[in-house]
């Protein structure tokens, strides 16, 4: 009898195991109220520069004038708001610096990043998305 309540303990353990690694690691849960994820990438190709910035909103409510500041002479771009979860990929105007990407929201959000340079990344043309 013994054996059967033995193996089933083994059992659960080693779900609540796997369970705990999946959520880890696979499943993002928002922890805080407000929160922002920003991504810049530059692709440098022989004949031309390709550049986009993803903004996403991890957070747990919405963002609201979320304001993507490219530096140099660009004009910002500005999202009236950013549902948590919505993710949106912009194409850095002419006259952007290509150093750094500063992002602002209303709620105290105010994040700026360097743009990133994929170590393997192949040339993709038009704004860096294949097309």
């Amino acid at each position: 009898m013994k054996i059967p309540k033995l193996g089933a303990a083994i059992g659960a353990g080693i779900a609540a195991i796997v369970i705990f690694l999946v959520f880890s690691f696979i499943v993002e849960i928002p922890t805080e109220k407000y929160a922002i994820s920003v991504n810049p990438i530059i692709i440098k190709g022989s004949m031309d520069t390709e550049t986009h910035v993803e903004i996403k909103n991890i957070g747990i409510d919405t963002l609201t004038n979320v304001r993507v500041d490219y530096g140099g002479t660009a004009k910002p771009d500005v999202l009236p708001s950013l549902d948590p979860g919505e993710k949106v990929d912009l194409s850095p105007p002419p006259g952007s610096d290509l150093t750094s990407v500063r992002v602002t929201a209303d709620q105290g959000i105010d994040v700026t990043e360097p743009y990133n340079e994929p170590a393997n990344a192949p040339f993709v043309g038009n704004n860096g998305f294949g097309g």
